[in-house]
């Protein structure tokens, strides 16, 4: 997985989104949020290649997670940005 040309998180106040920097036409009919947790996985994998075993040990090593909850938790972004249309 990598996360799409174009797509950048941004924080506002204690929200962070996710936007298109782009030219393109990009439907934006439901914004793109993220909570504090996703923002740090979307930061620890910008600009690399990832899947779900890259997710799963960074939440491992800085959050109190246990394997399976980890790995779960990585599957179920991974489905949501995939829906989203924000990595391929």
């Amino acid at each position: 997985m990598k996360i799409k040309d174009g797509f950048t998180l941004h924080q506002i106040g204690d929200e962070y989104i996710i936007m298109y920097n782009g030219t393109q036409n990009v439907n934006f009919n439901n914004i793109i949020s993220l909570n504090s947790t996703a923002a740090h996985l979307w930061k620890h994998v910008e600009g690399m290649d990832f899947n779900a075993d890259t997710l799963t040990d960074f939440l491992m090593e800085n959050y109190e997670v246990d394997s399976e909850t980890a790995k779960r938790d990585a599957e179920q972004l991974i489905k949501n940005w995939l829906e989203a249309g924000i990595i391929k």
